[in-house]
């Protein structure tokens, strides 16, 4: 027995009951030997209990046909390598601020102060201002950037940010590679920070809009995979450069950074662009088309009408930037600042950008060091790895919580490890083989909570809950204040050292515990929704509920409807 047609009954009611009612359907027959019941329940909003500590119901009523084929699985591989630039600057400039050669020509006296008495105090051997200066330039250009990018990824399309993006970065290694000056170092890192501005932007929604929604979360974290394997290939060659003689290794380091950008370069010109972003610009004919391809079935008359509606809502909003303080908004630009303001205070960037150094400083020569920042490294890529196989399945709230724990407790033992070793004096005399093993285990076990949770849910999340309209001005405020803090954590760090000494763990474990409870109480879980449906997470939150307007934004999709055979 076929079901009978009810599609458009209810439809009509929730064309009618738009903005009153709640409707949750479970239509049940008899199908063979299996009893299925037929329900319809009309439940005001007003009565609804709201689910506890911000847990969000399951699922979306709308499930898109469509499948995971190898056109969007090969152009979401292609795309993600966007995350190798990041990745790769992050570790390529820990590497070569440890390498003797480089420290000698651009920071002397840094490189005194490391080569001084054994006695003096490990915590500052590294507290330049200039040293910090040159890493940190370039986050400081990618926010500036990034706020450009969000007029460009609206206007033109997710790939010309990502051309753009490849295009600067290449040009800032090329810079770097021939550097004679601190300050054409400084020009080159400002120039990769722009192309890194433009590709953080553009990245991660261009994965989140190609993605089927059942496989939005493992395709999307491919841009963190290609970030971790960046940060892994710059420490593979920081190791092997810093033994060139001639003292000329660190020129292949920053140089080697072309690679990377000519390969988004290349993929950007290659890669087709979002039915979303099409029918932004109004292609909306070959945006089906292309949609077709994508999901690989012809019926995708759903899904487009959908991404057709939600453009149609979003050309009304002339100004998104002003558009984001609206109270129905709340919730996102929440989660656009405090995602990233939190993933920057795990402490990760302490670890990856100066692992090396950190290394360095607790006891490690300089080859020990960079081998110990190639194993945090190996960690990083294969945490990464059980994220994009759990993400889909066990959930966003899971991970970040479980990776909250796991953090947590590796901060507060590593700043017991180096506190009873080094004191507050920072002279450790001899340090024994089992107790650098158990640093650098610990700094591990850390590394993959890290890896598996904040690191890409932090940027995974923010780009699948941002509504079209706002879509590119929110992701422009995520990307700006992840490089805001990521600014400040490289240009205080190594003063923070200085002085906060083994505590600078603790520091960082205490926002691991608040940004813990934040989840538990204010994340909603976005697994299993599709991207244009995402309005009902917030409208059944315990919280976010009372900012968001109870009209339905676009699409019968907004009204939260289940559909269940028992």
């Amino acid at each position: 027995m076929t079901l009978p047609p009810i599609h458009f009954s209810i439809n009509t009611l929730l064309r009618h009951y738009h903005s009153q009612l709640l409707i949750s359907f479970s239509p049940s027959f008899d199908l063979g030997k299996r009893k299925v019941k037929k329900k319809i329940t009309l439940e005001s909003p007003a009565k609804r209990k709201m689910p506890a500590a911000g847990i969000a119901p399951g699922g979306s009523g709308k499930e898109y046909p469509g499948n995971l084929t190898p056109f969007v699985t090969v152009t979401c591989v292609v795309a993600a390598m966007g995350g190798l630039i990041f990745g790769y600057d992050i570790g390529i400039s820990g590497g070569v601020t440890s390498m003797d050669s480089f420290l000698l020509k651009f920071f002397p006296s840094v490189y005194r102060k490391k080569h001084a008495d054994d006695t003096v105090n490990q915590y500052c051997q590294y507290d330049s201002q200039t040293l910090t200066m040159f890493t940190s330039s370039l986050y400081l250009a990618a926010l500036l950037s990034s706020i450009v990018a969000s007029t460009v990824t609206r206007a033109f399309g997710r790939k010309l940010s990502m051309l753009f993006g490849g295009l600067l970065f290449f040009a800032g290694a090329l810079v770097n590679g021939f550097a004679q000056a601190v300050w054409m170092l400084i020009l080159g890192r400002i120039l990769l920070g722009f192309g890194i501005g433009f590709a953080n932007q553009s990245v991660p929604l261009y994965l989140s809009e190609m993605a089927p929604y059942r496989y939005r979360g493992s395709l999307n974290i491919g841009f963190q995979l290609s970030i971790t394997v960046g940060i892994l290939v710059a420490n593979v060659l920081n190791f092997f450069f810093n033994k060139i003689k001639g003292g000329w290794g660190w020129r292949l380091s920053l140089g080697g950074a072309m690679v990377p950008a000519l390969i988004i370069t290349i993929g950007s010109l290659v890669l087709p662009d979002t039915p979303n972003s099409m029918i932004e610009r109004g292609q909306t004919e070959e945006a089906k088309t292309k949609l077709q391809r994508i999901r690989g079935v012809e019926d995708v008359d759903e899904e487009f009408d959908d991404l057709v509606a939600a453009s149609a809502q979003s050309k009304l909003v002339e100004h998104p930037w002003t558009n984001l303080l609206q109270r129905k908004y709340r919730p996102h630009l929440a989660m656009a600042v405090c995602i990233p303001f939190f993933q920057q205070l795990t402490g990760i960037n302490v670890i990856m950008f100066y692992a090396p150094v950190l290394f360095n400083s607790i006891g490690f020569g300089d080859d020990a060091a960079l081998m110990s920042a190639v194993i945090t490294g190996i960690v990083n890529v294969c945490a990464t790895m059980v994220s994009i196989y759990g993400v889909d399945k066990w959930g966003r709230r899971f991970l970040f919580l479980e990776g909250g724990v796991q953090m947590l407790i590796c901060q507060v033992v590593v700043a017991a490890c180096i506190g009873a070793k080094f004191g507050i004096d920072g002279n450790p005399g001899d340090l024994p083989k089992w107790y650098s093993i158990i640093v650098v285990l610990f700094i591990c076990i850390y590394v993959a909570g890290f890896a598996w949770s904040w690191g890409p849910l932090g940027w995974l999340v923010p780009s699948e809950i941002f509504p079209l309209e706002i879509r590119s001005a929110a992701q422009s405020v995520n990307v700006s204040v992840n490089m805001i803090f990521t600014f400040a954590v490289a240009q205080i760090f190594l003063m923070m050292l200085c002085h906060l000494k083994f505590g600078l763990f603790l520091f960082f474990a205490f926002f691991v515990v608040v940004m813990s409870i934040f989840v538990y109480f204010f994340l909603p879980e976005t697994k299993g929704i599709p991207i244009e449906e995402m309005g009902q997470v917030w409208r059944s939150h315990w919280y976010w509920s009372r900012f968001v307007e109870a009209e339905a934004g676009h699409g019968n999709g907004n009204m939260e409807m289940a559909a269940k055979v028992v």
